[in-house]
């Protein structure tokens, strides 16, 4: 039986915050820190930035593999052990990243935090929220978002300062005590009483599907369009993260501000979220659906056309920001509201392998894309690209859902 969010509003409100605060570490630790280890890890090993690259995209790629099983066990009701699972595998994996001396060891470390990031991280941790607050699941799934929005904020200056005061080593065993250490008892505690699989039923909020069931969904147009458009705005928020310190500094800030703008992220990130739960019973959802997504090829466009300038750092962190946290909550709902929130874990998870590819490639292809005398100027053009396609087929999607008749 599903908890009601007025009914257990106290217990809702400790799940939500254990879970966000999961997701602060979760995110901190297993994606945004390798934007901290890149350099260092490059000079322990001897490697060039296309080799560490292609560590990232094997982690993104094992996540993607896993997704589907992931999201078929969280809709089966085994949430509690998909995550716990998960965070006992990224804090053991990050454990063991703090002894690699080889790029074998390296990529191996880094394929075993991509399963644990797919039970760890939004897909996962969305489906949940998604079956335990059927009514008010989008309104939960922002609310969660906020403390998930700082990790950037939080773990690039931790990672970084821990690099400082020791080395890249420690500062990965001290990344998975950490996972160890709060988020496995929260999963475990925070996850007991899961409810049962859901009936098929259509997307609340009046974007419902002709046909329930989970294999007549997988088949809809509608789905394959979010889809593209999730595998493409994703790949480019794959692709930011690694490159992001090394990006700005080709820009000229001083490594101060160049670990600072990206940090700052999280909490423009948390703005936006801000904006669209302070406004979420006055603006209309499709329409924040529809927009808030091309503020990232905005983002985009302005560092592209002022590459190599400081002036334009600011105003690319600020709209990427922004735009990356309200992308977060449309991507984390559309599913569920154009079409079906029963099934919204296994739907997700079906994505799984061609979201993998895309989000593996994309961050090695700006790697290989970079070159001395240009930078990063052929991968931001790359970029850019796929962002405006990616918008262009949700637009598509949304006008063709909202067409469909509701269920009777």
């Amino acid at each position: 039986m599903s908890i009601s969010y007025t009914e257990h509003a106290s217990s809702a409100r400790t799940l939500v915050l254990g879970l966000s605060l999961a997701q602060l570490v979760s995110w901190g630790s297993a994606l945004y820190s390798f934007a901290v280890f890149l350099e260092p890890v490059e000079a322990a090993l001897g490697a060039t930035r296309a080799q560490t690259s292609l560590a990232f995209s094997l982690a993104l790629l094992a996540e993607g593999v896993a997704a589907y099983a992931v999201g078929r066990r969280i809709d089966a009701g085994h949430e509690r052990a998909v995550m716990t699972g998960g965070s006992l595998l990224v804090g053991f994996a990050l454990l063991a990243h703090g002894f690699v001396a080889t790029l074998a060891g390296f990529y191996a470390v880094w394929a075993l935090l991509g399963l644990g990031m797919a039970a760890t991280l939004y897909p996962p941790v969305f489906a949940v929220v998604t079956r335990r607050f059927p009514s008010t699941y989008r309104r939960a799934i922002i609310t969660l978002t906020f403390l998930g929005g700082l990790a950037s904020t939080v773990f690039i200056p931790l990672t970084d300062w821990l690099v400082r005061q020791w080395d890249w080593r420690v500062a990965s065993w001290v990344l998975g005590a950490i996972n160890l250490g709060l988020c496995v008892p929260l999963h475990a505690v925070l996850l007991r009483g899961a409810p049962g699989p859901a009936p098929a039923t259509g997307a609340p909020g009046g974007a419902a599907r002709p046909g329930g069931g989970l294999t007549a969904q997988l088949r809809g147009p509608v789905f394959w369009q979010l889809g593209v458009f999730t595998v493409l705005l994703m790949a480019v928020a794959a692709a930011v993260p690694p490159h992001l310190v090394s990006l700005l500094r080709e820009s000229g800030l001083p490594p101060g501000w160049a670990v600072a703008l990206p940090a700052s992220i999280g909490v423009l990130q948390v703005l936006g979220r801000l904006g669209l739960y302070l406004g979420e019973r006055r603006l209309d959802v499709h329409a924040t659906n529809r927009w808030a997504p091309v503020l990232i090829p905005l983002a985009l466009a302005t560092l592209l056309a002022g590459s190599g300038h400081v002036w334009a750092a600011l105003p690319f962190t600020l709209l990427y920001g922004v735009g990356n946290g309200m992308l977060t909550i449309v991507r984390g709902t559309v599913l569920a509201q154009y079409v079906s929130a029963a099934h919204v874990g296994a739907l997700n998870g079906a994505l799984g392998l061609p979201l993998a590819l895309a989000r593996a490639a994309a961050p090695l292809a700006v790697g290989l894309l970079w070159t001395p005398g240009r930078g990063y100027a052929a991968g931001l053009g790359l970029l850019l690209v796929l962002a405006v396609l990616g918008v262009a087929m949700l637009w598509r999607a949304q006008r063709q859902a909202l067409a469909l008749p509701p269920v009777a």
